[in-house]
């Protein structure tokens, strides 16, 4: 079953019984993704937390100055692609989600995660758990953008980030990271020579 990804992620973190597992499998859905579809558009609410159970999604807002897509994560297999803000207040998304290839989520709507949270209070710990290392690597970034030339950025990325590096288009990498596909295309040929 799909679900069983999911609670070997959450095993990592906490220990469910047999019956705690029954109950959090009955309030997942399988939702199946084609590369290009969306999973969440700007203006709507996001109505679920979402698991990636395979496949590759890109989170990204369109610049209103320049018109320029801007890449804010990635999400792989055993990660998660949710807008947390609209999914904690149910308010409009200001960003896209969308499957860069075929992907099977796993989703919980927003009543049936407050559900389940009170079934199971140690997932609350879970959760937790998952949400401080989301920011751990957004505060990771931050400095990183603040501080480090592009070089820099780009090198960290493909050590810290092997799995996305492997499958993501040079040029939504650029985009992540702030800099030009020119730069990044410039480096690598620099690397191969060096």
């Amino acid at each position: 079953m799909k679900e069983d990804a999911l609670i070997k992620n959450i095993s990592k973190y906490v220990t469910l019984t047999p019956e705690e597992i029954l109950i959090f499998k009955s309030f997942w859905t399988e939702k199946t993704l084609e590369k290009g579809d969306y999973l969440l558009r700007n203006g709507d609410v996001c109505r679920y937390d979402n698991y990636v159970v395979s496949g590759l999604l890109k989170a990204f807002y369109i610049n209103s100055e320049n018109g320029n897509e801007e890449i804010l994560y990635f999400s792989i297999d055993d990660w998660w692609a949710t807008d947390l803000d609209s999914f904690s207040r149910q308010k409009a998304s200001i960003y896209n989600i969308q499957a860069l290839e075929k992907t099977i989520l796993l989703q919980i709507n927003h009543h049936s995660f407050q559900k389940l949270l009170v079934k199971i209070p140690q997932l609350e710990r879970y959760f937790r758990l998952i949400l401080e290392g989301y920011l751990v690597a957004l505060q990771k970034r931050i400095i990183y953008n603040n501080i480090y030339d592009a070089e820099h950025r780009y090198f960290d990325f493909l050590e810290t980030y092997p799995n996305i590096a492997s499958k993501v288009p040079q040029y939504l990498i650029a985009s992540y990271l702030g800099i030009s596909a020119e730069f990044i295309s410039r480096l690598r040929k620099k690397n191969k020579s060096s």
